[in-house]
């Protein structure tokens, strides 16, 4: 008997997808051993129409010698549209000794080519009583069923936001489709399974349709109608009969449309709900729908039809407010106790006509008061109109809002604790890390940094979630993706976001500043474009998946060549608009950027992207590329010396960003970096142990410091509560990451109305450090098949723990401080893959392994001893050293 299993099957990161459009599905499964050092030496993977493999084999890899067991491409004959495939897996280690047959999974295709689409694109037809913010679209159909369906998909996308309906009830619990793309460029749909909504008789399917991100209110200008006009909507179902044909039923000129109780939703501005104009059963077979007008057949868009990418939005978890406030104005305001995104769902008992108003804000002033500066022209509020008679639920549609606090008019104050639920929402992104240590501030920053994505990952990885703006700020990405990867599963998430930057892409490779490009926002800053190139490369880095490198070369390429087509000099940016060091804290006054030379900036970036172009083409195997790329490196690294460096070897600008950046991304001469490394350790001391960096520079200012031997000062950074400092905002009572270091200053005034977001994730990028260097885990080939284990143990804390669900499987480093000195460190190592682990000892005879010596230990393959440390190689499992 084999101690070893195959599970977690998984096909492009989604446990069992329904309907994608990937014509070579990539296949993952991890192993589960009870022996240490577990390798897999072979594979094989059958695919099969049906779980039980019984019939036909539709792809039999055979045995495959490969200790690969992520990211398998099926190679298979070409799959067929609507189709579900099952999968199932078995491996051998290096004995020949094999497992038993996984547990099937699947995955079911949906269209695979454009010509599948029988349906017409149908809108409202224009109503001309309408003015100002217009109702949403009601739609609906009837149809007769049949006994003997057997299986049902309705396959739908909208130009506007959308829910569907089958026989009354939602079709599943996803929210805020079609999502935001690039709509002019590409639109996703989406696949439900409706098998068991639909029934033999009468059956209807209904959709609202708002304006989303599509003709909605989007940026700060107040404008709207950014892709286009009108709000439309497609849906083609597929009906499946127990003698093999089928039955389909599209949207067309027979369906029916009309205004109804939604009567505005907009996602800045929030919705008003009429329940008087409810009409029961509209989404329900039977209903007269004669007074309703025939939709209307509309011209299709040009872009063109992706199946859905990621996880969709839904309802992730809910919390309930924790205290009700009455403001010194004498307002009613619930406090969530978080600050959160998504909206809040309610039950009132009131007369008819009762008008109910919730308005939504991150913060109270410093006297107490409700506070919405911040939002500028957002105005967060749902306004509820109540039918009367028995007790009322309601929940916004499609619309969200970012807040800790509501005001809310219209219900009595002792009904709001018990009747009042936040419902938290973002992208259903799969948690992947944690991390802990002993001090309680930290551990709350983490919760923060965690909420940041959260509040953030809503389909876009967005700057802000509450006021007039949401937009996908490329730079934000490209400095936390990094730590995002480490708290969530966030591939395709990001590969979704990505192939919209390719598309927003100019010909001429600028990258605009947000994605999906919103055009009033602008193109081309260094360290915002540059996420073009640094996002996948640090996807490729987490996950070990060479698909998105393989996708986005070309944006990638693109994107450096218009640096290097921008500068007076070929080898230096110092032309064109640029963030530079955003929010820096050693701006002048009245500027929002940092004193570090934005040439300087923009030159580092070109460097950083140019390196990581090379190593990306030698990855795909383009050695013309590489060795070009390779070459253009060299020369904006000499370029840079020559332009920022002075002959003696100093940063010409005495910066703690400029000396961070020229660290971190080695473009000094290397006997210059040890006292460059001196001088901004000494800059920080003198500054009272206080960061100066903004956007640019913070996000790496931990990890060189640490690199080269200051992690005791990093500590300190990290650990200082004054402004400015990551836990000033803790100590202030945050539950999210500020944009501003002081968004909230001592005397509890805030910064500024004008730009002054409490959930912005950018400075979250120190989770980054806290996992790697803290937490001890990092990665020396991609994908972590090949880990770091190399906690830097502070004086400061007595204990931390980090774990990290990779590919392959939990990775795990739990370290305490014991009597006496020692330090007891438990490490999770998962199968298939191995572990560098480095211990801070200066004899073996210090290091014990659950009570044995290191030479006695089952599972260590290699051992290397330096002045300081003992570098152990390890196969996997667990392990619990004591030094």
């Amino acid at each position: 008997m084999t101690h070893f299993t195959v599970s977690d099957l998984s096909v492009n990161y989604r446990k069992n997808p329904l309907g994608i459009d990937d014509l070579r599905p990539r296949l993952s499964w991890r192993i589960s051993a009870e022996t240490r050092g577990f390798v897999q030496n072979a594979y094989q993977v059958q695919v099969a129409y049906d779980p039980d493999f019984g019939a036909e084999i539709v792809w039999d890899s055979q045995k495959v010698e490969s200790d690969r067991s992520v990211h398998i491409e099926y190679q298979g004959p070409a799959l067929k549209s609507r189709t579900r495939y099952y999968f199932r897996v078995r491996v051998w280690d290096r004995q020949g000794n094999v497992s038993a047959w996984s547990a099937p999974a699947y995955w079911e295709t949906a269209f695979l080519s454009a010509g599948e689409w029988q349906a017409s694109w149908i809108a409202a037809p224009p109503r001309s009583e309408e003015s100002g913010d217009e109702p949403c679209d009601y739609m609906r159909t009837d149809f007769t069923l049949p006994d003997n369906v057997v299986s049902a998909r309705v396959y739908a996308t909208s130009l506007g936001l959308y829910r569907l309906y089958v026989n009354g009830v939602p079709a599943d619990d996803t929210l805020f489709g079609p999502g935001w793309t690039s709509y002019n460029k590409r639109l996703q749909y989406q696949t439900y399974d409706v098998t068991s909504l639909l029934s033999a008789g009468d059956n209807a399917l209904g959709c609202i349709v708002g304006n989303g991100w599509y003709r909605g209110y989007l940026a700060w200008e107040g404008k709207k109608e950014h892709f286009g006009k009108t709000r439309a909507l497609m849906i083609q179902l597929y009906m499946t009969l127990s003698d093999g044909s089928e039955r389909i039923i599209v949207s067309d000129g027979n369906w029916r449309v009309s205004s109804g109780p939604l009567r505005m939703s907009e996602l800045y501005h929030g919705e008003t709900y009429d329940a008087r104009l409810e009409m029961d059963g509209w989404s329900s077979p039977g209903f007269a729908d004669q007074d309703w007008a025939k939709a209307m057949i509309t011209n299709p868009p040009e872009s063109a039809l992706v199946a859905q990418e990621n996880e969709p939005a839904r309802i992730i978890e809910t919390i309930r407010p924790i205290a009700v406030v009455t403001t010194p104005k004498g307002e009613t305001v619930l406090d969530m106790g978080q600050n959160m995104v998504g909206w809040v769902r309610f039950t009132v008992r009131a007369e008819a006509g009762t008008v109910v108003t919730l308005q939504h804000a991150e913060v109270l002033d410093r006297d107490g008061n409700f506070y919405t500066g911040n939002l500028r022209s957002a105005k967060q509020t749902i306004t509820y109109i109540c039918r009367g008679g028995e007790a009322e639920t309601f929940e916004p549609h499609l619309s969200f809002q970012g807040f800790r606090y509501v005001k809310v008019t219209g219900v009595p104050q002792d009904q709001l604790l018990e009747s009042f639920i936040g419902c938290v929402i973002h992208t259903d992104l799969e948690p992947t890390g944690s991390f802990r240590c002993s001090d309680e501030l930290v551990n709350q920053l983490q919760h923060n940094i965690l909420w940041g994505q959260k509040g953030n990952f809503l389909d876009i990885p967005t700057d802000c979630p509450q006021r007039d703006e949401r937009l996908g700020w490329t730079g934000d990405a490209q400095v936390f993706i990094r730590t995002a990867a480490f708290n969530m599963n966030v591939v395709p998430f990001f590969e979704k976001w990505l192939k919209d930057l390719a598309a927003d892409q100019e010909a001429d490779g600028r990258v605009p500043h947000v994605i999906p490009d919103v055009p009033i926002a602008g193109y081309g800053s260094a360290a915002w474009g540059d996420a073009a190139v640094i996002c996948p490369w640090t996807l490729y880095q987490c996950y070990g998946d060479i698909r998105v490198l393989e996708t986005q070369y070309p944006s990638m390429k693109a994107w450096v060549e218009y640096i290097r087509a921008q500068g007076d000099d070929e080898f230096l940016w110092n032309t064109g608009f640029h963030f530079g060091d955003w929010l820096g804290l050693d701006a002048k006054e009245n500027s929002y950027i940092g004193a570090t030379p934005k040439d300087l900036i923009a030159t580092v970036f070109y460097a950083y992207s140019t390196e990581l172009l090379a190593k990306t083409a030698a990855v795909l195997g383009k050695n013309e590329d590489a060795k070009a790329y390779e070459g253009l490196h060299e020369n904006i690294v000499r370029a840079f010396r020559k332009e920022f460096v002075t002959p003696n070897g100093r940063v010409a600008s005495p910066t703690q960003t400029a000396y961070v950046l020229a660290l971190m991304f080695d473009l000094l001469e290397e006997q210059n970096r040890p006292r460059t490394a001196k001088m901004l350790a000494e800059h920080i001391e003198e500054n009272g142990v206080h960061l100066t960096t903004g956007f640019v520079g913070t996000p790496y200012l931990c990890l060189v410091l640490s690199r080269f031997g200051y992690t005791e000062l990093a500590y300190r950074l990290v650990l200082q509560k004054e402004y400015p400092s990551w836990l000033y905002s803790v100590i202030q009572g945050a539950t999210t990451i500020w944009e501003h270091w002081d968004g909230i200053k001592q005397d509890g005034s805030f910064w500024s109305d004008d730009m002054n977001s409490y959930n912005h994730y950018a400075y979250g990028a120190i989770g980054d450090w806290l996992y790697r260097v803290v937490g001890g885990i990092d990665l020396l080939e991609p994908g972590y098949k090949k880990i770091r284990i190399q906690p830097q143990i502070g004086e400061q804390f007595s204990w931390a723990e980090a774990s990290l669900d990779s590919v392959y499987g939990t990775i795990k480093v739990d370290w305490s401080k014991q009597d006496h000195g020692a330090v007891k460190m438990d490490v999770l190592i998962p199968a298939n893959t191995t572990a560098e682990v480095v211990i801070p000892a200066n004899q073996g005879d210090d290091i014990l392994e659950n009570g044995e010596r290191l030479d006695q230990m089952a599972g260590l393959l290699g051992m290397e001893q330096t002045a300081q440390t003992y570098i152990l190689l390890l196969g996997s499992g667990n392990y619990s050293f004591t030094f």
